[in-house]
């Protein structure tokens, strides 16, 4: 799992590349706090790459929408896949999230 940051002004762009999973959880957790400090900007989530995504995964990013959502910010997801819009789906999560 790899996740590339980039601000541009007021706005985030992060690129997920993988599978967010337990295994990577840990790590993602630590290459997110970026995204934690800039919670105040619109983040657009670019899930293009995104290959899997486990309740861990799903855990990290409802932190970040928690965080956003107490600094005034935004969360956008785009580009997901079939399967992984799928999971969002059925745990709930889809209805959180601004999709593109």
């Amino acid at each position: 799992m790899s996740i590339e940051i980039n601000v541009e002004g007021n706005a985030v762009i992060a690129t997920l590349v993988g599978r967010l999973d337990t295994a990577s959880a840990v790590q993602f957790a630590r290459d997110m706090e970026p995204l934690l400090d800039n919670a105040d900007k619109e983040i657009t989530l670019d899930c293009s790459g995104l290959e899997f995504i486990s309740s861990s995964g799903l855990r990290h990013l409802l932190t970040l929408r928690k965080a956003t959502i107490a600094k005034g910010g935004r969360v956008v997801i785009k580009a997901v896949s079939n399967d992984i819009k799928q999971v969002f789906t059925i745990t709930g999560f889809y209805s959180l999230f601004d999709f593109e």
